[in-house]
C-alpha cells in the first residue's frame, strides 16, 4: 500500500513534469498565440515588419489573413495595397491582378488608385517576362504579347486619367520599352510567315510596325521586310517607295544595293 507520504510525493513530480512540458513551448507559438490576441492592428504590423526584413511571403499571408477578417476595418485599404505589393514581389500575379482590380472597382477616388493602376502594369510586365529564358539568351519574342498589351493599356490609362501622378514618368518609360517588344513580335512573326513564303502576310506585318510602332529601333528591319516580300510579290511600286524610305533614313542598311 503506497503511503500519503510517497503518493504526495508521486503527485507533486507529476505536477513539476506538467510545469516543464508546458514553459518549454515553442517560441513561435506563444508569439502566435500573442498576435491573435492583439488583433486588427497587431496584425498589420507583425506583417509590415516582416515586409521591411523582405520576408514577403510570410507577409502576404500574414496580409491576406488580415483581409478576409478585417474587409471592411480601417485599416482595410492599406492592407490591400501592401497586399498587392507583397504579391507582385512573390510572383503570384493571379492573385495580385484580381486584388487590384477590386481595389480599383471598389475604391474609384482613393487617393492611391494611380499606385494600383501602375501596379497592375508592372504586374502583367511580369506574367509576360521570362527570367528562365533570358538568363540562358534564348530570344523568344515569338511569344504571345497579350499580357504586354494588357501593361500598355494599363500604363496609357494611368498617364491620361492621372497625368501628374508620380508613377507617370515611369509608366512612360515601361511603355516606349512595352512598344519596343510587340514590335519585336511583329518582325518574329513576319519572318515567319517568310518562311512559310506568305509574303503579303509578312509585308503587312512589316507595315504594321511602321504604323504603329515607328518610334522603335524595329523600324529598320520591317522595312527591308517589305523590301524583299514586295519583291518577290512582283509589286514594284510598293518595293521602291519601301526602298526610297529605307534609303533616306536607313543609308547603311545592307538592303541597299
Amino acid at each position: 500500500m503506497i503511503s500519503k507520504i510517497k503518493l504526495k510525493d508521486i503527485l507533486l513530480t507529476g505536477a513539476l513534469v506538467a510545469f516543464v512540458g508546458c514553459s518549454s513551448a515553442p517560441d513561435e507559438q506563444d508569439a502566435e498565440l500573442i498576435l491573435k490576441n492583439q488583433g486588427a492592428q497587431g496584425l498589420y504590423q507583425d506583417a509590415k515588419n516582416k515586409m521591411k526584413i523582405g520576408n514577403y511571403g510570410a507577409a502576404t499571408e500574414a496580409l491576406s489573413s488580415l483581409d478576409s477578417r478585417f474587409p471592411f476595418g480601417p485599416l482595410s485599404h492599406q492592407v490591400q495595397l501592401d497586399l498587392i505589393y507583397g504579391y507582385y514581389k512573390t510572383g503570384k500575379t493571379d492573385e495580385g491582378l484580381a486584388i487590384i482590380d477590386r481595389f480599383v472597382r471598389l475604391n474609384p477616388n482613393h487617393s492611391d488608385v494611380d499606385y494600383a493602376i501602375y501596379m497592375r502594369g508592372l504586374t502583367n510586365m511580369e506574367v509576360d517576362r521570362n527570367l528562365f529564358q533570358e538568363l540562358i539568351g534564348i530570344d523568344r519574342s515569338d511569344r504571345d504579347p497579350s499580357n504586354s498589351r494588357e501593361a500598355f493599356n494599363d500604363f496609357r490609362r494611368l498617364i491620361e486619367k492621372f497625368p501628374n501622378s508620380k508613377y507617370a514618368a515611369d509608366a512612360q518609360k515601361r511603355m516606349l520599352h512595352i512598344k519596343s517588344r510587340l514590335a519585336k513580335y511583329e518582325i518574329a512573326i513576319a519572318r515567319y510567315y517568310m518562311r512559310r513564303e506568305a509574303f503579303v502576310a509578312a509585308a503587312n506585318r512589316g507595315r504594321y510596325v511602321i504604323e504603329n510602332y515607328y518610334d522603335t529601333k524595329h523600324v529598320q528591319e520591317a522595312l527591308e521586310i517589305m523590301v524583299e516580300c514586295y519583291d518577290q510579290l512582283n509589286l514594284d511600286d510598293l518595293k521602291d517607295n519601301a526602298m526610297k524610305t529605307l534609303k533616306l533614313n536607313y543609308p547603311n542598311s545592307s538592303f541597299i544595293s
